[in-house]
């Protein structure tokens, strides 16, 4: 990425979000059994598409009622004019923080990390000063004053997106401790326990504990504690490991310099984020994997007791939307679902799920470092998860590059941070 100012404008952008947040604060999505509005939906893959990504999807499936599924793709999955293809494989950013989480409360369910002691006492011995007391469960909130050390490696003034990508990021290879040390030297932000702040270093410091108290790499442990057990047969952890192996999707760098054509970023080694990011998967497999969830104990991840702690969530300084161990809340006008995103250097994806698990959708376009394609893509979450919304309310309209299409009665954000 480029410098804070940049940024800075992103995140402003991206605080647009086409997501409504009406009258049903108290509700959740899974109380309504509306269909898909398939029509907004695809209108607003569209938008994402105008806005820049050369393509978009929407998978949405309903475990109640299949006939209500959806597979919506618009655009193109590759520059050389490939159909976008919502079966294939892409880098999912920090939905990773999922699956890190999943990892980090099997631990806990085994009682061999305990939530509210000082996360360095699961860590190699000098990982963390001895004076960071902040808890593991202060870590997974974002609430521990943890500088990210994604801005060292992506927010250096005057250089654009394309050339940060090429000189840190593509092939460099990163060790996790490293990448630990370069927040370290920051100290802390602030008193653990009191703000919200994403830092990715946050998910790197768990993604460290899961491989000390097992004794297994993470990429070892993701497999045979998640991958295997679900059958995500397209899921994978391959650090650092260049190339999406199969069937994939083409990701795009938008260049700061928008005169300049879309960088192919699809190679990375991904170790600058390591387990607060780098894990490839599928639209369906992350269907799977947050349906698992959503059905606790019964699902196989985690006791119904971790879930109800990762489902625990705290404001954050975003209207209507909180944070909890690894998971994320949005309120839609027919209430809340949860799951996380991820913007990483060519992909931006969203995977929601409602609290029973019975709708999940997942959206994905094709291109980052674009905030009006963070925000075309997320308008797909309120008709995809609420159907069509009643009233006059559903009849306004605003003109958007030519086009029209329903306004939300209201906006919130869908990301606080714009990078990962």
């Amino acid at each position: 990425m480029t410098g804070n100012r940049f940024l800075r404008s992103v995140a402003v952008v991206a605080a647009s979000a086409a997501l409504v947040a009406g009258g049903a604060a108290n509700a959740s999505a899974e109380e309504t059994s509306s269909a898909p509005d398939a029509a907004q939906v695809r209108a607003a893959l569209q938008r994402t598409v105008n806005a820049g990504a050369p393509g978009a999807f929407a998978v949405i499936k309903d475990h109640d009622n299949p006939r209500l599924d959806q597979s919506l793709t618009v655009g193109k999955a590759d520059l050389s004019g490939t159909p976008m293809n919502a079966d294939w494989r892409f880098r999912v950013g920090s939905n990773s923080k999922m699956f890190t989480s999943v990892l980090v409360m099997r631990l806990v369910d085994e009682g061999r990390l305990d939530l509210d002691k000082p996360l360095r006492d699961y860590l190699p011995e000098g990982t963390l000063p001895l004076d960071w007391q902040m808890t593991a469960r202060q870590v997974m909130q974002h609430r521990a004053g943890v500088y990210d050390h994604t801005n060292d490696l992506l927010e250096q003034s005057g250089e654009e997106t394309t050339d940060v990508y090429e000189k840190r990021i593509r092939n460099n290879v990163y060790d996790p401790k490293d990448l630990v040390a370069m927040s370290v030297k920051h100290g802390i932000q602030y008193t653990p326990g009191s703000k919200y702040a994403y830092s990715n270093t946050d998910f790197v410091l768990m993604g460290l504990a899961v491989e000390h108290l097992t004794g297994r790499s993470y990429g070892d442990v993701l497999r045979e504690q998640i991958i295997e057990p679900l059958k995500l047969k397209r899921t994978s952890y391959v650090v650092p490991e260049k190339a999406i192996a199969g069937p994939h999707v083409t990701g795009y760098l938008t260049n700061d310099d928008r005169s300049k054509p879309l960088l192919d970023s699809t190679e990375q080694t991904a170790s600058w984020v390591g387990a607060a990011g780098a894990v490839i998967s599928t639209a369906d497999d992350l269907d799977r994997f947050l349906t698992a969830l959503a059905a606790g104990s019964s699902g196989g991840l985690v006791s119904d007791a971790s879930l109800r702690q990762m489902e625990s969530v705290l404001p954050t300084p975003t209207a209507k939307i909180s944070y909890g161990l690894g998971l994320r809340e949005i309120s839609l006008s027919c209430g809340k679902v949860l799951g996380h995103g991820g913007i990483v250097q060519g992909y931006q994806t969203q995977s929601f799920t409602t609290a029973d698990g019975k709708r999940t959708v997942i959206v994905f376009a094709n291109a980052s470092n674009n905030g009006s394609v963070t925000q075309g893509l997320m308008g797909a979450l309120e008709p995809a998860f609420c159907g069509k919304r009643p009233g006059p309310a559903a009849s306004r309209s605003l003109t958007n590059g030519g086009s029209r299409h329903h306004a939300p009665a209201d906006t919130v954000p869908a990301v606080e941070d714009p990078r990962i």
